[in-house]
């Protein structure tokens, strides 16, 4: 049985684009015997393991479908954090992974305000409640991305916040040790989405790069302070610390480099940042225009240079 950080997430398209993270110095190779020193702590989501012997790395990303979830496989997931002098950011999806059972955005919206997933989310809260390692939760991530991926995504605000509010309170009863992270794209009507100070802990935001895309649609290539300056300015009102819960970039060599010089020296420019966690991973949800699923991952990141 797989380690929950070995699980591939369903996660969605952010375009243009755990508690606790570093100036991503991923310019180095894999085979490096550290994560350079930076001024941020820096985490992963890492389900094909290309940091698991990587020093300097803070945080480990697991994410959790509710409904099909392997219960046990957290203290797994926890021994593995642990061996290796990290916490945990969880991030339960609340879906199944197999799309052939997944439910509607009605029923799950319904399902939530009946009460129908107070146990679900008990159970899985209540397991992580029995792990022994500083954790930050994040619940039903990115819900005011309109692309239609997660069934959670694009309510009508009141029902979000309803839902999350909910959910929240089972599992701060089940947790109650543990930082919640609320984590929206950073759109701008993100605030639209906020559940209230006192369910936030801290405010994760997701920031993608697609060099091939932005060059076509968008006329040029995107720079970390494009994309995530703006989502910065919007959660930063809310005085909550913030975190990059899930970055990646793919491109060109000069592309990849500047956007890990950027990442490096970015920490006095953003005060409330206190963590970025980077998501390697190959997408599972098509870039629009035909694009294709980028590859995060630091061993497939930087493309040929078709110019």
């Amino acid at each position: 049985m797989k380690p929950l950080h070995m699980f591939t997430p369903k996660r969605t398209f952010a375009p243009g684009a755990v508690s606790l993270l570093c100036a991503l110095a991923l310019g180095t190779t894999l085979s490096a015997q550290s994560v350079p020193p930076g001024d941020l702590p820096f985490g992963v989501y890492d389900p094909n393991g290309d940091f698991s012997d990587l020093k300097g790395v803070s945080i480990e990303h697991l994410f959790l479908p509710w409904e099909d979830v392997l219960l046990p496989s957290l203290f797994e997931a926890e021994t593995y954090a642990k061996e290796r002098n990290r916490t945990l950011l969880v991030t339960i999806e609340p879906w199944t992974w197999s799309r052939d059972d997944r439910n509607s955005p009605t029923v799950l919206r319904e399902g939530i305000q009946n009460g129908t997933y107070d146990a679900t989310m008990q159970n899985v809260c209540s397991a992580l409640g029995q792990l022994d390692i500083p954790m930050t939760i994040r619940w039903a991530q990115e819900m005011e991305d309109p692309s239609g991926q997660f069934i959670w995504s694009n309510w009508r605000p009141e029902d979000y916040i309803s839902a999350f509010r909910r959910m929240n309170a089972i599992c701060r009863n089940n947790a109650p040790t543990a930082r919640y992270m609320w984590s929206p794209l950073g759109y701008e009507n993100l605030a639209d989405y906020y559940p209230g100070d006192d369910v936030v802990d801290v405010v994760g935001l997701s920031v993608f790069s697609f060099e091939p895309w932005e060059e076509a649609i968008l006329d040029q290539a995107q720079t970390f302070e494009g994309i995530f300056g703006p989502r910065y300015e919007r959660a930063v009102t809310f005085n909550k610390p913030i975190v990059v819960a899930e970055l990646g970039f793919s491109g060109d060599a000069e592309h990849v480099a500047q956007w890990n010089a950027d990442i490096r020296t970015m920490s006095a420019s953003y005060p409330e940042l206190e963590a970025v966690v980077y998501f390697a991973q190959k997408e599972v949800y098509p870039w629009p225009d035909g694009f294709g699923y980028p590859n995060w991952r630091q061993t497939a990141h930087v493309l040929p240079d078709a110019r």
